[in-house]
């Protein structure tokens, strides 16, 4: 790896982990789903400035439920159970929670598609699962944390949203335009959050202060489009199972820069279970594609 993609690689981690702690910025402040919905919105004619400035190519129409269901569920599913964890946990906590994603769609792929899993494999599900246990058990156990609870689970099945979305739009991954994919995703789940941000969280609700005007500025542009625009770069210099593994790293770079600038602690089983959940996925990425 040369140093210029090597110092790419690094922009990508740190863009990518601090998606979780902007959200946790303006979650603090603002109805997370509410926020979510006006990110969306906003990011939907963005992208389409970049995909009309690109020439994105339209997908085909046998394409378009595969996009909806990833914008629905892979997207909007899994963003609002985050967000809306978010509110009650770290965002260190909340990153290394939804990363279980991988574990789902493993599962998936053997449950739904009869997909072999080699010895490496199921050791990789289990060392994942086995880290999701010490993560959640300790503060399920303690009934002054149900809170905290409550938001592990919520993560947890945003990470079942995005994987049934990610699994619903693997057979057309290479055949769409990653920009017209994103747009899709984007309005899809625009759609998908909004009904639920109106009837969950209540109206009306004040205008956001600085930092989590900020945070959700960030979001949209650095993150949605940035990162989204550096991740197509890294795929072009480097394997595409080096750069899956690189989102590995977004839980602990969350975690630090929750703990620098949030104020945010961890427990020592959060730590612990956090290193035997990033160990099983990455047992998982050493698995051949089949």
């Amino acid at each position: 790896m040369t140093p210029g993609t090597l110092g790419l690689a690094g922009l990508f981690v740190l863009i990518w982990a601090s998606a979780f702690n902007a959200a946790r910025i303006v979650a603090l402040e603002w109805p997370p789903l509410m926020a979510l919905s006006l990110r969306f919105a906003i990011g939907v004619p963005v992208l389409l400035a970049v995909a009309w400035f690109v020439r994105a190519r339209l997908p085909a129409r046998a394409d378009t439920p595969r996009i909806a269901a990833m914008g629905a569920f892979g997207m909007g599913g899994y963003l609002g159970c985050a967000w809306a964890a978010s509110a009650v946990i770290p965002s260190g906590l909340v990153a290394l929670v939804s990363a279980t994603a991988p574990l789902f769609v493993a599962l998936g792929e053997r449950l739904l598609f009869g997909r072999h899993l080699s010895i490496l494999a199921w050791t990789g599900l289990a060392l994942g699962w086995l880290g999701v246990a010490m993560l959640g058990l300790p503060r399920a156990a303690s009934g002054l944390e149900v809170a905290a609870a409550g938001g592990i689970a919520l993560a947890l099945v945003g990470a079942l949203f995005q994987a049934g979305g990610l699994l619903a739009f693997a057979p057309a991954r290479g055949r769409i335009d990653p920009w017209m994919s994103n747009l899709g995703q984007t309005a899809v789940a625009a759609l998908a959050v909004a009904p639920f941000a109106l009837v969950l969280e209540p109206l009306p609700v004040a205008a956001p202060h600085g930092a989590a005007v900020l945070a959700l500025i960030w979001s949209i542009l650095v993150v949605g489009l940035g990162g989204y625009a550096l991740y197509f770069v890294l795929l072009r210099r480097m394997p595409a199972s080096s750069a899956a593994a690189l989102q590995l790293l977004a839980p602990p770079v969350a975690a630090l820069i929750g703990w620098a600038m949030l104020g945010e602690s961890l427990r020592v089983t959060d730590v612990a279970g956090g290193a035997v959940t990033l160990a099983g996925l990455a047992l998982l990425l050493r698995v051949p594609a089949r």
